[in-house]
């Protein structure tokens, strides 16, 4: 009796662990399925399958442009198949021409490795490589299997096995050849469509992996990899892609005037990339909901609807920007980005401003005008009047300033100045170098000592 009772206590936790839900669908819906090979929806619904997507490691931080395939793979992961993320260790020394006009910088080893563990890290937030379910996420290096790898034994048991005719005819290859600069590929570019789909093979023969996916401008790789799957073994294997994802205007996403947005905090603030989505449009931002969070079909249905009954309160971009930054970031960041939101377009205090680092202050007040003086002169305390209107320029006379003081109509540091006679010493210094001053509800000032 006890044995039939654990049994069925098993089965259970078994059947809740592994339900699967459409995989196929689910990106349908989302608008992230391009591309498929025949039969790979039919897999996906047969058993857990164990999926893989290459990431080249050509910097220390991922960004919003690799944003797409990792939702990939966590959708695919709670979908119930098991996600493989593969960093290029090998492949990144070379350099992928999908979709490039000129060959990539070669990285050297060392910093390759530090990029590779800085990945690593940033995957962590997306996939869940502790589960001691059959599905749990798993990482791995196509260098590891990639270094003792001698050119000639690659030669005589790969590349034999596809001819030149067959890589010509792919798509990237065909386009840097017929490209307007005719810059041509290095052989070593040439190659990387062997290296990845020998990645391919390798994971389908060790790790049981039956399908490969990435982004659109992939397919050329992807179907590669399938070819000498097929040639080497016969083993099943499958494709899918999603497509390249655009702004409402056609032009390239995740690219802002400073550049890349990054999800590493030190080179894209959690202010900076929340503003990021907030700022989306609203045609980006009812694509883009369903592509970068886990939110389920109706709840996203019912965030149209109230955004389009009202769509100048931007519920969909604020819910967007909750959504992503707490993913890739923390709600602690999260909200922080909300507060330096508040300080420049609604109501905030000195408590909140002084809460602010330096970066995130200086980019909430980017494009503010700013006068400098010297703190020793600070720290034995100036007049306001002549602060204002004499070591800056933010009065054009002392009689201005008095004026607009005494109406009310002037703060410092986020609080009503309005005491023309005590000075202004060290203790308003934000971060211990910046005093805000305002006029009215817009204009912004900051002073900085030095």
């Amino acid at each position: 009796m006890h044995i039939y009772k654990y049994f069925c206590t098993f089965a259970v936790k078994f059947e809740k662990a592994h339900i699967m839900k459409n995989f196929v669908e689910e990106l349908r819906w989302r608008g992230m399925l391009q591309d498929m090979i025949p039969g790979t929806e039919e897999q996906l619904q047969k058993e857990v399958t164990t999926a893989y997507l290459g990431i080249d490691p050509t910097a220390d931080s991922l960004h919003i442009g690799h944003l797409c395939g990792i939702m990939m793979l966590r959708h695919l992961q709670r979908c119930g198949h098991k996600p493989i993320a593969l960093i290029g260790g090998a492949t990144g020394m070379i350099g992928d021409p999908s979709g490039k006009s000129a060959e990539r910088n070669l990285l050297n080893e060392e910093t390759l490795a530090h990029n590779v563990a800085c990945i690593k890290q940033q995957l962590e937030h997306f996939l869940d490589f502790n589960s001691k379910e059959v599905n749990a996420a798993e990482l791995v290096n196509n260098y590891e299997w990639m270094k003792d790898f001698t050119f000639i034994d690659f030669a005589r048991n790969i590349g034999k096995l596809i001819t030149v005719n067959y890589m010509m005819a792919k798509d990237s290859v065909k386009k840097r050849f017929n490209d307007e600069f005719n810059c041509g590929m290095s052989f070593t570019e040439f190659t990387y469509q062997l290296l990845q789909g020998y990645d391919f093979y390798y994971l389908n023969t060790h790790k049981g992996c039956k399908l490969q996916m990435g982004g659109s401008d992939q397919w050329g790789n992807i179907t590669t990899g399938m070819e000498l799957i097929k040639k080497m073994t016969g083993n099943e294997a499958y494709a899918l892609t999603c497509p390249l994802i655009t702004k409402a205007d056609g032009k390239k996403f995740g690219k802002t005037e400073q550049g890349n947005v990054w999800l590493s905090k030190q080179y894209t603030s959690p202010y900076r990339f929340y503003q990021f989505w907030l700022n989306v449009s609203d045609d980006d931002a009812k694509r883009y909901i369903k592509i970068f969070t886990s939110l389920e079909k109706d709840e996203i249905d019912a965030l149209i609807a109230e955004h389009d009954q009202a769509p100048h309160l931007r519920l969909l971009q604020k819910k967007l920007a909750e959504e992503v930054t707490i993913m890739v970031h923390s709600r602690e960041d999260y909200e922080q980005a909300v507060e330096a939101t508040n300080i420049l377009f609604g109501k905030a205090t000195k408590e909140a401003l002084e809460k602010l680092d330096e970066q995130t202050f200086l980019q909430v007040f980017e494009g503010v005008q700013q006068f400098t003086i010297n703190k020793a002169e600070l720290e034995a305390g100036i007049a306001p009047l002549d602060l204002l209107a004499e070591k800056t320029q933010i009065f054009p006379s002392k009689g201005e300033a008095r004026k607009m003081m005494q109406a009310n109509g002037f703060s410092m540091n986020k609080e009503k100045l309005t005491d023309v006679q005590t000075p202004i010493d060290a203790k308003a210094l934000i971060n211990g170098k910046y005093i805000l001053f305002q006029k009215g509800k817009k204009d912004y000032f900051i002073v900085a000592v030095e």
